[in-house]
């Protein structure tokens, strides 16, 4: 069983919640999207995203949004979740759609379902629900898809559904439910409704009388006959009304199978596509490959194929029909209408980002329900899969081939940055976005797609999106981004390629650490432990005056104004040996400078609390 997090460090995911969400709303939301994961057992990790790093729930994967960042659905479908609802589901006031089927979710349903009062569709078939269907649900005025068939509720049907004037389909088939179905004349035979299967129910629609009403009998099963006939055994007419039968049934038929394909079609992900949108097109150096490819690539996007999970969405390995392998990310947020010419422009715009140390896209996909992107499969992963997720059987990351991301990936960012036109923001620079290719050479992906996922925006400032411990503190504070944001995410990234660790890590909380890794390595530094900074994996292969030196450029990238941050291009060149000498000296005199102004201040006013790093008390040696 999963182990829990404790009471500690829920706690403190909370405190982390209240100050980087944009809203009050979404801290609410947030929290109940956080305690109902606390109830659920996730063994195939669907639920990655939802962590404390990820800033916004909005960016959480399974979770979509609207303008205002109120979380408008949550669709879980498939997932191979067990565990309970809660009951502080109820509180997403703005959710519209709840899909939770075809998992193993166990327990009643809570009456707090009741409060979700734009609910327009509730999905929780196919698990294992006990209890009773909450009275509750007859307030939910909005709701027109509730699906709870394959259960096992018990029960009478609340007489308050039959209030739903918008009610469009009911579904409570394969239940254990008893009793009179009521029927007020709401339950429109024009709508999909099925009780079917719940032995105990009784009444005018299920055929079966409740005790004490009159006996009655089912109405005759309609024959269809032909006017010629006049009489049952007249042979010809027998002939006549048989032709007659067999016309209906053959009209019938298309019926039988549209409504068949109706219901296997609404318990299925994945849509075709029109074959106006089937073929092959090519957009510039682009292939546009068509939704079916994709699904027979990915094994119809099998769990197995996952290689990743992030803010943007799940990426899929993949085999083409030529025997090439990629990775397909499928983008979580959902199509807006008129957005297609658009999505198409940013997606051009990103494919002429053409450099070694970046991704390069190969192609996309584009549906009325589906946005995919097709890169080429990336061999050795990323570079937090190597620093942390490594099997035993493979070597660490020996302190050359860090060397030479770090370099490499400096010089795909500096690209997007001076080398790009209009320059492009990364926005979520880390190592599980920097990925090595089969020569272990630093291969910068998701540049680009911040934009991407934000071109329907017209504001400037938009969500937060990112990862805590890599996300700049103006970025945080206003929500606008520019390149010395992602200089901020590189120095990070630097940090966890010498320490290898992660940039936020509750587990270090335990020891009475600092969870934030920028801060763990400012403390170690000013207490002259440089050793323990090093990635243990290392084992004392590495050349300390290098791994000194890539601090000092990490320290120079993370500094709190982003006007001090070198630019990327200047990165590149401390790292080649040109310049950070007298940068890194240039820095120590301002911050001693600095801190003999704190320390003045704090002298004249003792009341206040000094709370900025004695920089020049971990200083390190200049490069020799």
């Amino acid at each position: 069983m999963k182990k829990r997090p404790n009471g500690a460090l829920v706690l403190l995911w909370f405190i982390f919640v209240g100050q980087f969400c944009t809203n009050a709303s979404a801290t609410v939301e947030a929290t109940v999207l956080h305690i109902f994961r606390l109830n659920l057992e996730d063994p195939n990790n669907v639920l990655q995203s939802w962590d404390p790093t990820l800033v916004n729930p909005c960016t959480w994967f399974h979770v979509t949004c609207n303008n205002e960042n109120n979380i408008i659905r949550v669709d879980l479908g498939n997932a191979g979740l067990s565990g309970k609802l809660v009951p502080q589901l109820g509180q997403l006031k703005s959710l519209q759609y709840l899909e939770l089927y075809g998992n193993e979710i166990s327990g009643e349903i809570p009456d707090d379902l009741g409060n979700l009062e734009n609910l327009v569709s509730l999905d929780l078939y196919l698990n294992g629900l006990t209890g009773p269907i909450p009275d509750t649900f007859g307030k939910l005025t909005q709701l027109r898809f509730l699906r709870l068939n394959d259960n096992k509720l018990s029960g009478l049907i609340p007489i308050s559904l039959t209030n739903i004037s918008t009610l469009q389909v009911l579904d409570l088939s394969n239940n254990l439910l008893s009793g009179r179905v009521p029927n007020n004349g709401s339950f429109s035979l024009f709508t999909p409704i099925s009780f079917a299967n719940n032995l105990d129910l009784c009444g005018l629609v299920t055929g079966k009388p409740c005790p004490g009403d009159p006996p009655f009998s089912p109405p005759p099963p309609f024959i269809p006959q032909s006017p010629f006939s006049s009489h049952v055994n007249n042979p010809n007419g027998a002939i006549v009304g048989g032709v007659a039968a067999g016309a209906a049934l053959l009209f019938a038929t298309p019926a039988i199978i549209f409504v068949y394909w109706h219901r296997k079609r609404s318990r299925e992900i994945f849509f075709d596509v029109p074959a106006e949108e089937d073929s092959e097109i090519n957009l510039g150096q682009l292939k546009r490959f068509s939704l079916r490819d994709l699904q027979v690539a990915t094994d119809n996007f099998c769990n197995k194929n996952i290689l990743g999970r992030g803010g943007f969405g799940k990426v899929y390995r993949g085999r083409l029909a030529d025997g090439s392998l990629v990775a397909v990310k499928r983008l979580k947020e959902e199509r807006t209408p008129g957005g297609e010419l658009q999505f198409q422009t940013e997606v051009e715009m990103i494919s002429m980002a053409v450099h070694r140390n970046l991704l390069r896209l190969h192609g996309f996909c584009t549906t009325s329900s589906e946005r995919l992107l097709v890169y080429p499969y990336m061999a050795n992963g990323s570079v937090a899969s190597c620093l942390r997720e490594r099997p035993q059987s493979e070597a660490p990351l020996d302190w050359p081939t860090r060397k030479k991301v770090a370099l490499g990936s400096a010089r795909g960012l500096s690209y997007l940055h001076d080398g790009c036109d209009p320059k492009i923001i990364h926005r979520d620079v880390k190592a599980a976005n920097i990925l090595l290719d089969e020569e272990f050479e630093a291969v910068v992906g998701d540049f680009g797609l911040a934009k991407l996922m934000d071109y329907k925006d017209t504001h400037v400032t938009t969500a937060v999106r990112g990862t805590i411990g890599h996300i700049a503190p103006e970025y945080l504070s206003t929500g606008k981004s520019s390149e010395k944001t992602d200089v901020f995410g590189y120095g990070i990234m630097l940090l966890e390629l010498i320490t290898g660790q992660r940039a936020f890590d509750l587990a270090r909380l335990a020891n009475d650490e600092d969870v934030m890794l920028l801060d763990w390595v400012k403390g170690l530094l000013k207490e002259k432990k440089l050793e323990m900074l090093v990635d243990p994996d290392l084992k004392d292969n590495y050349d300390e005056i290098e791994v000194e030196q890539i601090i000092q450029v990490a320290l120079l990238c993370t500094q709190s104004s982003p006007m001090e941050r070198p630019k990327m291009s200047d990165v590149v060149r401390m790292l080649e040996g040109d310049g950070l000498t007298e940068r890194w000296e240039e820095w120590q005199r301002v911050e001693v400078v600095y801190h003999e102004t704190e320390l003045a201040s704090s002298q004249t006013s003792e009341w206040m609390v000094d709370s900025t790093e004695n920089v020049r008390a971990f200083e390190l040696s200049g490069p020799r």
